[in-house]
């Protein structure tokens, strides 16, 4: 490992009612991969910020090079080397690759005139280096795939010749494959002398992927270590503060009962021919790749295609539409919680009531006293950390955004809860709180239906999985017949022996 590219001494960062960061240090060297862990809320994205110029700090001292620098703001760090990526892309989806990468400091001619085959080449270049050969500068960005987008984010952070690279739950969204090549990425820009710092939740890409990791919780530094040094277990321990010994609930035992049932229904060019149903207390996870029709299949239970044949019922009798599904007692939490989950603008109050508002009031008047005991129960009951629920919901961590959204959906009651990559980008601490509110909620007779892309997540806590490929189910398992391997054969376009 090189010299120390960056140096963050006793970095502090305060705001009103918060202390978001105290006296927190971490050192990146050339050529090396920094994993950056902790729970939501940890103070990660927070440090971050701080170095990309975003928010200024209470106190500390930031070297770059060995160079005590103060940094202004995001234009300036960009200009001392460093670029950030962050999970929710900043991207313009209607305009090109290249417009993209160059936006505000595009190469021109005399007299100011844009130098479009400049920009043209110049894109090229960076496009190839992070391996998007087939994607042309001229493409619209929305047009690209999630993976490619990942991509040309990169390529735009190497564009400003940045030393330093950080990339936030840059493999949340991708699948095996695109993830595996992004982690390739990652070690040919650690190779060319680049300091990565890499904020996941994903332990196993830690191990695969990083040199060294530091750890933060509570906003405060933890401790640093190199990663052949340390277990997965140890680095769970120092993010939580404890060991986390039964990270899967024991399964409950479903009754007989039927609480939903699914007979052929097909969505043109998503879904065919789909037939199963789900138990009353079960668990039922939902395999596939990306693309498979896991998401199509949630929203077509949800009832939100028109063009939708065949038939959902809920104990035996027929929902049709998305306000059918909830008077049915159906409640949907969809996979992208930003933006499809949660009304960011909006307080966590007001999110935790949205879908609450035709039930509880009475001729059109809401009483405070009710609503007030709606919230404050499912912050009590969810364990959701919020010094005060008049906050914006766009404030929390990633698990305490999630568990609003479950929040909001229980207050309906449900008899069915269809769950999408319930703990994506959320830390193992909040995923071990969110498969024990599950447990739970199979115990009061309430079924889940749960599509993830984590094996592990499917195995330790599914009842049985269905496997789907290409908008058809190719694979009913038992818990006691599901495997990895099985599962990807299937989701792979194996087919099952009949």
């Amino acid at each position: 490992m090189g010299t120390a590219l960056l140096e963050m001494k006793e970095i502090s960062k305060e705001f009103p009612g918060v202390k978001a960061l105290d006296h927190v240090s971490i050192q990146v060297n050339q050529s090396e991969i920094l994993a950056l862990l902790g729970e939501n809320g940890a103070g990660k994205s927070t440090l971050m910020k701080v170095l990309a110029g975003v928010h200024q700090p209470s106190n500390g001292q930031i070297y770059i090079n060995g160079k005590p620098v103060k940094i202004e703001g995001p234009k300036h760090s960009q200009n001392l080397g460093v670029s950030i990526i962050y999970q929710e892309f900043n991207l313009i989806p209607h305009m090109s690759v290249a417009e993209n990468i160059f936006i505000g400091r595009e190469p021109r001619k005399t007299k100011g005139i844009l130098d479009r085959k400049q920009i043209k080449l110049e894109t090229r270049k960076w496009l190839d280096r992070v391996g998007l050969i087939r994607v042309s500068p001229e493409t619209l960005i929305a047009d690209l795939s999630v993976a490619q987008q990942q991509l040309v984010e990169i390529a735009k952070a190497l564009s400003f010749h940045s030393k330093i690279i950080i990339m936030d739950e840059p493999t949340a969204a991708l699948n095996d494959e695109e993830t595996n090549k992004l982690l390739a990425i990652m070690k040919e820009l650690k190779q060319q002398g680049m300091g990565v710092i890499f904020i996941t939740h994903r332990l196993e890409e830690v191990q695969t992927v990083a040199d060294s990791i530091a750890v933060l919780r509570d906003g405060k530094y933890i401790g640093s270590a190199l990663v052949k040094d340390v277990t997965k277990d140890d680095m769970v321990t120092m993010m939580v503060g404890r060991e986390l010994t039964d990270l899967f609930p024991e399964k409950g035992q479903p009754t007989d009962q039927i609480c939903l049932e699914v007979k052929d229904v097909s969505v043109p060019g998503a879904l065919e021919g789909i037939n199963f149903s789900v138990k009353k207390g079960e668990i039922l996870g939902i395999a596939g790749l990306m693309g498979s029709g896991r998401t199509e299949l949630s929203k077509a239970i949800f009832g939100m295609y028109n063009n939708m044949t065949g038939t959902v019922k809920v104990d035996s009798k027929l929902v049709k539409g998305p306000k059918g599904a909830i008077d049915a007692g159906i409640a949907l939490v969809t996979d992208d919680r930003k933006q499809e989950g949660l009304v960011l603008g909006l307080s966590v109050y007001e999110n935790l009531l949205l879908p609450s508002y035709r039930k509880i009031s009475q001729f059109g008047i809401l009483q405070r006293r009710k609503k007030d005991a709606i919230v404050n129960r499912w912050i009590h009951d969810l364990k959701i950390k919020v010094h005060d629920s008049k906050v914006e919901v766009r404030t929390l961590s990633g698990g305490n955004q999630q568990k609003v959204v479950l929040g909001k959906w229980l207050q309906m009651n449900p008899k069915l809860l269809i769950l999408n990559e319930p703990t994506r980008g959320i830390d193992v601490g909040a995923k071990a709180e969110i498969y024990q509110i599950m447990k739970r909620l199979t115990g009061e007779g309430i079924s889940i239906i749960m599509i993830s892309s984590e094996m592990p997540e499917l195995l330790g806590l599914s009842n049985r999985i269905l496997v789907m490929n290409e908008g058809r189910i190719t694979a009913e398992l038992s818990q006691n017949d599901a495997t990895q391997e099985k599962i990807f054969y299937y989701a792979s376009g194996g087919v099952m022996n009949a």
